[in-house]
């Protein structure tokens, strides 16, 4: 009997535990790492701009963490890219930027992102963002209302 066919489904499916976390900041790596230790979530580190696409085409993951400040990886671009596949596009998206930065929460917003917030919340609320975006995925963010 070939069992095969089961493996391959497999990569079709979005593996609700797992996190692909575009973020190259220490600080606020860890804070994603603390807000979401195993056994409940299993992280993804992209460590260059070409993981992202890589990681996410091969995980499938419930979510994906963007710094959009981030100087490392261009999270417009993984934004774009993620949105012009089809196999991709309905993954969540979780960013965070300077609150300052209004036409960074625009961009990102016309790119898709799930929800973006400041990053002081990100930091605050970590765990709650990503198990509300997985939950509640919706197309717009409605955070950040006072820019």
């Amino acid at each position: 009997m070939n069992t095969m066919g089961h493996y391959a489904d497999k990569t079709d499916r979005i593996d609700k535990k797992a996190i692909l976390v575009a973020v190259t900041d220490l600080f606020f790596y860890t804070k994603v790492r603390d807000a979401l230790r195993q056994p409940d979530y299993q992280l993804e580190k992209a460590r260059a701009q070409q993981d992202i696409l890589e990681k996410s085409l091969a995980v499938r993951p419930g979510a994906i963490i963007f710094n959009m400040n981030d100087l490392a990886l261009n999270a417009f671009q993984a934004l774009e890219q993620l949105q012009a596949d089809p196999r991709l596009k309905d993954i969540p998206t979780l960013a965070f930027a300077n609150h300052e930065e209004v036409e960074t929460w625009n961009r990102a917003r016309a790119l898709g992102v799930t929800k973006i917030v400041s990053r002081n919340e990100f930091s605050a609320r970590t765990r709650e963002l990503v198990e509300e975006v997985m939950k509640n995925h919706v197309v717009a963010s409605e955070s950040c209302e006072s820019l």
